[in-house]
């Protein structure tokens, strides 16, 4: 591999950018605004203001959507989930699961889930 090659990777690496791009443009396809530069602009205002504790980082899900998701993981209407289930939902967000600390018999409630998926979704925004 060239050196320039591995500085380009070393660089998109160090800073995060195809996080960040996949991020952006899921954001793109789900509110499909009539203005995406100046979209983009508000949503990237939003995650520097949200860094500096000023406002909220952009999300993708809100509570109906979060809402919607455990219901389809929680198939017998049991009231929770289990960990391996939880984790898969993470992961289909692009959202990290290392520092999960889950035993496989744990119960993931509603409650939980929402506030391990706004958790995760802080976190995601947070490294920009």
């Amino acid at each position: 591999m060239a050196a320039g090659e591995e500085q380009s990777r070393e660089y998109l690496q160090r800073h995060r950018l195809p996080e960040l791009l996949h991020r952006l443009g899921a954001l793109l396809l789900f509110h499909r605004p009539e203005r995406p530069r100046e979209f983009l602009i508000q949503v990237l205002e939003r995650v520097k203001a949200g860094r500096r504790a000023e406002g909220e980082y952009p999300f993708l899900l809100d509570e109906a959507n979060v809402d919607a998701m455990f219901s389809l993981l929680d198939v017998l209407g049991q009231g929770f989930i289990r960990p391996a289930q939880y984790r898969e939902a993470l992961k289909t967000l692009g959202l990290s699961t290392e520092d999960l600390e889950l035993e496989d018999d744990d119960a993931i409630t509603l409650d939980v889930f929402k506030e391990g998926m706004k958790k995760k979704m802080l976190e995601s925004w947070s490294v920009y």
